[in-house]
């Protein structure tokens, strides 16, 4: 895709997510690559799902607000980037002020 305006793709809820919605802008389920936007309510607090870890690279930059990562007692905000292969465990965080972050997900094949 060429340039588009971001604030055209509707923020949608991901289900099982209270307080957490997405932007979709790029995907190619047959190579498992993923890009989007995910925004997460001030207040979220991911602390009873525990630490995750996923089957693929994720590649994270803050855009706006704050997460404060339970796991690493640290407060990262807009500008901090993560980039987290495979397997690498992560979470549980809070956010006090919400944020919105820019995330891109590739399978392991892809790096």
């Amino acid at each position: 895709m060429e340039f588009f305006d971001t604030e055209t793709v509707p923020w949608t809820p991901v289900s099982l997510r209270p307080g957490v919605s997405e932007r979709i802008l790029a995907r190619d389920p047959t190579r498992g690559l993923l890009t989007r936007m995910v925004r997460w309510d001030p207040g979220l607090d991911t602390s009873s799902a525990g630490p995750v870890a996923h089957d693929y690279f994720e590649e994270v930059l803050i855009l706006s607000g704050s997460v404060h990562d339970l796991g690493l007692q640290q407060t990262f905000s807009a500008g901090f980037y993560a980039c987290r292969p495979p397997g690498m465990v992560h979470g549980p965080w809070t956010t006090s002020d919400g944020c919105v972050m820019l995330e891109i997900q590739y399978a392991g094949d892809q790096a």
